[in-house]
């Protein structure tokens, strides 16, 4: 029997081999640190525990919502982006509430993508960029992504050889996986490529709060005329730690987020109201706690390159995001980010993503999730001297393993 036609479309999920020896490994009792998925282990801020606690004792919350979001809601989006980008939306025809920024770009992919359609996408990348689009009939060409000037680069040459013609360009920084940052002079490029050859731009901001050394990273939608062909999707889950709220936005170009109202008016009634009105009361409340929720990942990232560095793996330091892009140790480059992720989690008890798992480009590389606290962080660090430093007694070991990783 063949798989339908969308799965076969979609490869076995690069995560999932190291996902079950994860789970193998703790239900033998192995504590395992683990790095592996950027998913925020601080608790949401109280007063928007409280929000949601007090909106959902009303009556009638269990109601349908509205699927493009609560009219409060989208003020508030609106709102956040005046304040912190000097960006003014329509919260009418400008801001689209989602459920997380997952499923605003899958719907994104289904409200723009034709059967064929060119997509423009960064390898490494967050894996929705480019499968959001395939399962939506599109074809990715991939630009290499291990800098912004490359993929800036990559995107004139993609123009000059694809045929059809690319319809969009996925840009998002700071990155999921690279930690990397751009300034408005990148968008302001962008914009003026992506006018040149009528491309819409999709604009991935998830990681906008969670920065250390730089300037507050900008939005492409501070570039003027930007709203002419551009849409950002940006999300609650990391700024105030409420992943598993799922509420993120798209917003921006009228035209855009109308197709995207239409594709979720037939697919959902949009997020629970409750955790609507929380989400508006953490877009509008006091922002200490975004502060706070920063102050801690730049804290972990600190003791995280300090301590590896003591360890014998040398990490660079990210400027944003909760992630650190790490070119695997000396030890292991033959081995591959896969094989490297295996025995890490079984004879250090360290787990990490493969950077294979975000596109071959991520060949090389491991992400390691700043997700687990300080002391937690060090003895990882400890667990990885001794890994390192009889790696050449574990490559030995697995032969088996290296010749499956070599194929």
């Amino acid at each position: 029997m063949t798989d339908f036609h969308r799965i076969r479309r979609l490869p076995p999920y690069v995560f999932e081999e190291v996902n079950r020896l994860k789970a193998r490994l703790r239900a033998e009792g192995v504590d395992i640190i683990d790095f592996g998925m950027g998913n925020p282990d601080m608790p949401t801020p109280k007063h928007i525990v409280d929000k949601l606690i007090e909106t959902a004792r009303d009556p009638k919350s269990g109601r349908y919502s509205a699927s493009k979001g609560i009219p409060g809601l989208r003020r508030a989006m609106a709102g956040y982006y005046d304040r912190r980008f000097g960006v003014k939306l329509n919260p009418d025809t400008e801001v689209i509430s989602t459920l997380g920024s997952k499923e605003g770009f899958a719907n994104l992919a289904q409200a723009l993508t034709a059967p064929g359609d060119v997509i423009i996408c960064p390898n490494p990348a967050y894996p929705i960029h480019a499968y959001g689009f395939i399962m939506a009939g599109g074809v990715i060409r991939h630009v290499p992504a291990l800098s912004p000037e490359d993929y800036l680069s990559g995107i004139s040459r993609a123009m000059k050889h694809s045929a059809p013609p690319p319809s969009v360009v996925i840009v998002s920084y700071p990155s999921n996986p690279t930690a990397q940052w751009v300034d408005l002079d990148f968008y302001k490029d962008v914009v003026a490529l992506a006018k040149k050859h009528d491309l819409l731009v999709l604009s991935d901001i998830a990681y906008s709060e969670i920065y250390f050394d730089n300037n507050p990273p900008p939005s492409i939608l501070q570039v003027e005329g930007a709203k002419d062909i551009a849409v950002e999707v940006n999300s609650l889950s990391k700024t105030y730690a409420m992943a598993g709220w799922r509420v993120g936005m798209v917003v921006g170009n009228a035209r855009i987020c109308a197709a995207l109202a239409r594709v979720k008016s037939y697919l959902d009634y949009g997020a629970f109201t409750p955790i609507q009105v929380a989400a508006a009361a953490a877009l509008n409340g006091p922002q200490d706690c975004v502060d706070d929720i920063r102050a801690i990942y730049k804290s972990r990232r600190d003791v995280l390159i300090s301590s590896m560095k003591r360890a014998g793996w040398d990490i660079p330091s990210p400027p944003a995001s909760m992630f650190a892009w790490t070119p695997l140790p000396e030890q292991y480059k033959e081995a591959g980010s896969m094989v490297f992720a295996k025995l890490l989690i079984e004879q250090a008890g360290v787990a990490v993503s493969p950077g294979v798992g975000f596109g071959e480009y991520g060949e090389g590389y491991v992400r390691i999730g700043l997700v687990e606290n300080e002391h937690r962080i060090r003895q990882a660090a400890r667990n990885v001297k001794k890994f390192l430093d009889q790696s050449g007694q574990i490559l030995s070991a697995h032969r088996d393993l290296l010749a499956e990783g070599a194929q």
